[in-house]
């Protein structure tokens, strides 16, 4: 929803990003992306920045201007832009900007839209979906000067101010804020902009796109050679189900579905336990800090971050270190790694913070900055990685340190490929995918010190009220998850829910139920949604298609229940069986409940 009222004329750029499909993604024998041949189409976000812009410039009398970066052929996202409504384009091109990683591309799209400025506001898509970093809209928010309103749910404009409500992980936050600013536009926004005929594409005046090459920006540098981050050893993730297929849902049947559990260790305890103790560290540390941004409130995802944090620092003879605006508990902060607390009482704003950080960051040996991979964590990181100039992996699902540099994995296309990612800067940083890390690495207690940051300027965004509908670390850190689909009629959940009580599993939920408001929004899972790993994935009433069973390729087994024996979950499944769900979750969960009581 996006509506505006008073009399001033906005001037709106929307910024877009082609992207190809998911399913004909593949990667050539440099392990890089092979973009020819594929169909290529504008990223699923930059939709809504298109529709919402062209509507509130209408609204307002004013101008919605669609701007992208990339090779020759992406001015088809252009085009169907102005199709959609857009005054015009502009087409940031050239063989300069190949390679260009987050922080290059938003400064070349930063100085893009300075020198064809100014601009009331700058909207884009929350994140895209094959990278899914949700870092450039943060960094161009950075170098442009401006606030950022982080996944907006609604949009209004009043005049000089913006009213919003975002979408934050499992909270909501109803914000305002004064033009000129930045948004990025959250899924349920408004419908997409839509014209995908190639032949309508091409009746789009030229004049109406104007070209910017490397050399109208300046003398950059641009492209990989202005790109703290490099991508190693790429690799695809073939995820092969077993893909039996069981017809009925009668005591046999269900009996078969366990001895396929069991034989697959999905009822196996978690034997290997959380990692070895950690020895607290010796010496003075001179190989570094490793920072840890603490989300305000998150203690178990500041929790899982300190122990990556903590090891890290004992791999390179450095130390641990965590910025955090409240400490409830300073006893358990050493078991969980601590070496030293950065305290920022008061402060918690990521324009805030990031800005706090920056001189004391600048001013040590920091060797590796984590932050959580949620819209606050990537918000800080991103806006911090702009102001030092320092390489930050998005989303990394595993961290290491190798020859004294910090290696990111970093998952793409829904986990189908992972990429070895590596910062050529001083300072690297990373944001990393909630409940993925291994077990905490528990240590002596013992003494650390603290030191207390001065407070900065308050943030520009007021926050008029937040409430969280969910904690989406339950979701994150189960073993054991349920997803429902659409074929569940909401009456049913109850008794899903007392299913998934009765085997200690947490419930997820394609699009389609989330969008009905039946479940939170953290609890979607899928290309626009999160992504899980859980030991054993039974999916009810889902179709199987790819949006969906996408998020859940990392589940170590997926047993799907649907009366359609044609539909496209069984190739998602390792066993599945043809029939009413009702009927098998009775004589199933029995089963699982005796099996896991082992």
């Amino acid at each position: 929803m996006a509506d505006a009222v008073g009399d001033r004329a906005l001037r709106i750029a929307a910024l877009v990003k082609q992207i190809p499909k998911f399913v004909e993604m593949r990667l050539g024998a440099d392990g890089r992306l092979v973009r020819d041949g594929l169909d290529l189409h504008m990223n699923d976000y930059c939709r809504r920045g298109v529709r919402a812009g062209c509507e509130l410039a209408e609204a307002t009398g004013g101008s919605c201007t669609a701007i992208t970066l990339g090779p020759t052929s992406a001015d088809t996202v252009l085009r169907e832009a102005i199709l959609c409504g857009c005054a015009g384009g502009i087409h940031v091109s050239d063989p300069a900007f190949a390679g260009s990683d987050t922080l290059a591309t938003a400064r070349a799209l930063a100085t893009a839209l300075e020198r064809c400025g100014p601009w009331d506001l700058v909207l884009c898509g929350r994140n895209s979906v094959d990278a899914d970093t949700g870092q450039v809209p943060a960094q161009l928010a950075e170098m442009l000067g401006l606030p950022l309103l982080t996944g907006a749910r609604q949009l209004e404009v009043d005049g000089d101010t913006i009213h919003a409500l975002l979408e934050h992980d499992d909270e909501w936050v109803r914000v305002e804020v004064d033009l000129p600013a930045v948004v990025s536009c959250a899924e349920r926004l408004c419908d997409p902009c839509k014209v995908k005929n190639p032949e309508a594409w091409a009746t789009v005046d030229p004049a109406l796109i104007a070209l910017l090459d490397a050399a109208d920006l300046g003398p950059g540098p641009w492209g990989a050679d202005g790109s703290p981050t490099r991508v190693g050893r790429t690799r695809l993730l073939e995820v092969e189900r077993a893909g039996e297929r069981l017809d009925g849902v009668g005591p046999g049947q269900v009996d078969r579905v366990v001895e396929v559990l069991r034989a697959r260790g999905a009822f196996d305890a978690d034997i290997d336990g959380p990692a070895d103790e950690v020895a607290r560290p010796v010496g003075d540390g001179d190989g570094g800090d490793v920072v840890v941004l603490g989300e305000p409130g998150r203690h178990r995802m500041n929790s899982e971050l300190l122990g990556a944090g903590a090891g890290l620092a004992a791999a390179i003879g450095g130390r641990c270190v965590m910025s955090i605006d409240v400490v409830d508990d300073w006893e358990a902060l050493s078991g969980q790694g601590v070496d030293k607390v950065l305290r920022h009482a008061g402060t918690i704003g990521a324009e805030d913070v990031a800005g706090m950080l920056e001189s004391r960051l600048n001013r040590d040996s920091t060797w590796a900055v984590l932050a959580p991979g949620t819209a606050w964590g990537r918000e800080v990181a991103a806006r911090l990685a702009t102001r030092l100039g320092a390489g930050l992996t998005g989303d990394a699902i595993g961290l290491e340190a190798r020859d004294g540099r910090l290696v990111a994995f970093k998952p793409a296309f829904g986990g189908q490929m992972v990429a070895e990612i590596t910062c050529t800067s001083a300072v690297q940083m990373a944001t990393v995918r909630p409940g993925i890390l291994p077990g905490l690495r528990p240590r002596p207690n013992g003494p650390f010190a603290i030191e207390h940051l001065d407070a900065v300027v308050g943030s520009r965004t007021r926050i008029i009220e937040r409430h969280r509908d969910d904690d989406r670390d339950l979701l994150a850190n189960a073993t054991i998850v349920i997803g429902v689909g659409a074929g569940v009629d909401p009456t049913d959940l109850p008794e899903i829910e007392a299913h998934a009580a009765a085997i200690g599993a947490e419930l997820c939920a394609t699009r389609r139920v989330t969008d009905a408001g039946w479940m939170p929004r953290a609890r979607q899972v899928g290309i626009t949604g999160h992504s899980i790993a859980p030991r054993l994935y039974l999916a009810i009433g889902t179709s199987g298609k790819f949006n969906h069973t996408v998020g859940v390729r990392s589940a170590g087994t997926v047993v799907g229940i649907n009366p359609d024996p044609d539909c496209d979950l069984w190739s998602a499944c390792d066993i599945g069986m043809v029939g009413d769900w009702r009927t098998a979750m009775d004589l199933l969960i029995p089963g699982l409940v005796h099996e896991l009581a082992r």
